[in-house]
C-alpha cells in the first residue's frame, strides 16, 4: 500500500489517496496525538520502559507545517511548535484513517 497523493483537505485533515484508490482521512489532532517517536510514545530499550514525560501544549502543536517522503515507506510531518521526529509508516497512516467506512470497521 503506497500513497498516490498526500494533500492538506483544510486546515484540520490530511487527506490520502491509496494505491487501491482508497481515500484515508485523518485529522491533524490524530495525527500529533498519534506522533509514533519515543519523545511522545515512549520506548522499550533492553527490557527498559521509557515514558515521556507529559509537555505542555505548545502554540501550533496541532498546526501542519511540512510533509515529507522518508525513502519508500514513512512521511515525516513538521508541526507548527517545530515537533518533527516522528516517522509515519504507510501502514500507521493506513491504520489511523477515519473515513466512514473504516470508522465502522468490518461488515
Amino acid at each position: 500500500m503506497i500513497p498516490r497523493q498526500v494533500k492538506l483537505n483544510s486546515s484540520e485533515q490530511l487527506g490520502i489517496t491509496w494505491d487501491d484508490g482508497h481515500e484515508s482521512i485523518i485529522s491533524l489532532k490524530t495525527l500529533r496525538d498519534k506522533c509514533p517517536c519515543a519523545g511522545c510514545q515512549g520506548e522499550t530499550v533492553l527490557l527498559r520502559s521509557y515514558q515521556p514525560p507529559v509537555q505542555p501544549e505548545l502554540p501550533g502543536k496541532y498546526k501542519l507545517k511540512d510533509a515529507a517522503q522518508v525513502g519508500s515507506y514513512a512521511i515525516q510531518l513538521t508541526w507548527g511548535d517545530g515537533h518533527n521526529t516522528g516517522l509515519y509508516t504507510y501502514e500507521k497512516l493506513r491504520s489511523l484513517c477515519e473515513c466512514e467506512r473504516c470508522l465502522k470497521g468490518p461488515a
